[in-house]
């Protein structure tokens, strides 16, 4: 396994949101055969693989390569509830995505407020493995939430 440094991943991380899902209308997409969609990033070493199906729900997974061998993953599940406007959600959803903290910068930040809107996101555990739940309300009605997991992988030769 080729070395790495865990802020310098974190880092290619948050460069690879503003410049893939959460750059919206901007992103280049690909529809692959099977029905998915798929979005790549390259950075130096790195390149990030997003697949995901769907539309409503949605789920899918990110794969980060380092010097081409899969270093780091997260597999994620979204659904939106009820008669929500599901066009203007997601684009909350993509400035929430854009604010992630460094230091965990899988999905948006513990809390974002913008006029009736809010944010929510809960995890536990840092690059190497964690899970967590994200959510969006509308005053206090939720209208989103997902799930996601991840960390590190091929860390050890596999028997």
């Amino acid at each position: 396994m080729a070395s790495f440094n865990v802020s310098e991943l974190n880092q290619f991380i948050i460069d690879s949101v503003s410049s893939s899902y959460a750059a919206g209308d901007k992103t280049v997409k690909v529809r692959e055969q099977n029905g998915s969609t798929t979005i790549t990033f390259t950075k130096g070493r790195y390149t990030l693989h997003d697949n995901y199906f769907g539309g409503e729900p949605y789920g899918g997974r990110e794969v980060v390569f380092c010097d081409g061998k899969p270093l780091w993953m997260m597999v994620y599940y979204g659904v939106m509830h009820g008669d929500t406007d599901v066009k203007a959600a997601y684009a909350f959803l993509m400035k929430a995505l854009l604010k992630a903290p460094s230091d965990f910068p899988f999905r948006g930040p513990a809390l974002l407020k913008e006029n009736e809107w809010r944010y929510e996101n809960a995890w536990e555990g840092d690059t190497k493995r964690f899970s967590g739940t994200e959510k969006i309300f509308i005053r206090d009605s939720c209208v989103y939430d997902a799930s996601y997991i991840g960390g590190l992988v091929d860390q050890k030769r596999s028997v």
